[in-house]
């Protein structure tokens, strides 16, 4: 499958205005299937019918048989995605996940395959999420050293209202068929958008939206957004822009850096009327144009304001200064991100106490805590990464002596098991610094 999948990657490179009219065999073939059963994850919550990867590797070479000659004669249906919910700050029922049969998984995974190497192929660099190669690190690294090093004065941070529930499928399949003449993988995505979702017992049809938690949906969302934003910003917003403009996407939060202001506020008001002509709504209470760059700070102390900071990504960016005194970009864990993720630890740890063992729940505790540390602990940001240390390792003692009626450790005890698990230090594992001219990748 790689071989074939690097030649597709290969022509879409050299020939960018190519539609694909025979892809579909790549979806059927069995080795394909193969290949992408073996990448799916076995320890991931289960569709509706409730199969794990083990249950169906049991008679693998027969289900895969049998599932290849279903697409071949177009006789496979996906079954409904199963509702989820994860907490959401600010949202009582959570975010909405759709959970796919493990069937299903494998056929989402086998047309993501397929078509990846042909958007790679044309995606712009201005999109960061959910593609090879790329991450939030990188992202904000591009737009820090833009704003260290460019003419930016106006940053927009703009919001798009639940995109994942509102993508239009008319418009997705119109803008499918840019790159896939193969009306076979245009039939099989579209049963995929309409396969429904089973919330409560209940099945509701899908008329628009794709799935969060679907294998293929960060690469359809990328897409939809390539041809309603990506483009659009860049053969005409910049173009057309006084100054010089710039922008950054990741999977569905994304901001715009200009140099005037008049750009930036033409760029709020043209946005509103480009998402609504494709389905798509601005959440207008999370949009926002302020000024950020080298002569905000001295700006906003002339008028006997603060500087303004704007967050994304998970980071609060505000302006700061060298040693030197120079002006400086400069991030900090969001506070509201900060707090969930105490707020997360917390809760963890309560529950774990029942259920896990001293070492176990130290070395669990350890892990979580590295997580953390390996996004947010980046250039300028160690106060922030020291407090959620400390914070939780307070956390984590209070909830080991509540344990037994005993208490589990000393002050002196519990630095001796820290010690003994090999607890983690703040210190800076991301060098996201925007004042550096070379790429630290």
């Amino acid at each position: 499958m790689g071989t074939d999948l690097t030649r597709i990657g290969q022509r879409a490179r050299k020939e960018p205005g190519l539609v694909f009219t025979s892809l579909y065999h790549h979806i059927c073939d069995v080795d394909n299937l193969r290949a992408c059963y073996d990448t799916l994850d076995a320890d991931k919550a289960t569709g509706v019918d409730g199969v794990t990867k083990e249950e169906y590797g049991q008679n693998l070479e027969e289900n895969l048989r049998d599932l290849s000659g279903r697409l071949k004669r177009m006789g496979y249906r996906p079954q409904p995605s199963r509702r989820s919910y994860i907490p959401k700050p600010g949202s009582e029922k959570g975010r909405p996940l759709g959970i796919s049969c493990f069937e299903d998984k494998i056929v989402e995974e086998a047309v993501k395959c397929t078509l990846e190497p042909i958007y790679e192929a044309v995606f712009e660099d201005s999109s960061y999420g959910y593609r090879p190669g790329r991450n939030q690190h990188r992202c904000l690294d591009a737009l820090g050293r833009t704003i260290q090093q460019k003419k930016v004065n106006h940053v927009v941070e703009a919001d798009i209202k639940a995109f994942f529930d509102k993508l239009n499928h008319e418009w997705m399949i119109k803008f499918l068929r840019h790159r896939i003449g193969d009306e076979r993988v245009i039939r099989l995505i579209t049963r995929m958008l309409k396969s429904g979702i089973m919330d409560e017992g209940l099945v509701q049809a899908s008329e628009e939206g794709t799935p969060q938690g679907s294998i293929l949906s960060p690469l359809l969302s990328n897409i939809y957004l390539h041809y309603v934003l990506d483009l659009w910003f860049g053969k005409r917003v910049s173009r057309q822009s006084r100054g010089e403009a710039y922008y950054f996407r990741f999977a569905d939060d994304f901001l715009a850096c200009f140099q005037y202001k008049d750009d930036a506020e033409s760029f709020v008001k043209r946005l509103e009327d480009r998402l609504e002509g494709f389905g798509l709504q601005l959440a207008k209470d999370k949009t926002n144009c302020i000024e950020f760059g080298r002569f905000a700070r001295q700006d906003a102390y002339k008028r006997g304001a603060k500087p303004k900071d704007f967050t994304f990504l998970g980071f609060t960016h505000y302006c700061g200064k060298t040693k030197e005194g120079y002006f400086k970009v400069k991030r900090r864990t969001s506070r509201k991100k900060l707090g969930q993720s105490l707020r997360e630890f917390t809760d963890w740890a309560r529950k774990a106490r029942h259920v896990l063992r001293k070492g176990q729940m130290l070395r669990k505790a350890r892990i979580r805590v590295l997580g953390h540390l390996s996004y947010y602990a980046i250039t300028d940001n160690l106060e922030r990464c020291s407090y959620y240390v400390y914070r939780a390792k307070r956390i984590l003692l209070k909830w080991l002596n509540r344990k037994s009626q005993r208490k589990t450790y000393t002050g002196a005890g519990f630095n001796q098991a820290l010690a003994w698990v090999n607890w983690p230090e703040a210190r800076v594992r991301k060098d996201l610094n925007p004042c550096r001219r070379a790429e630290a990748y």
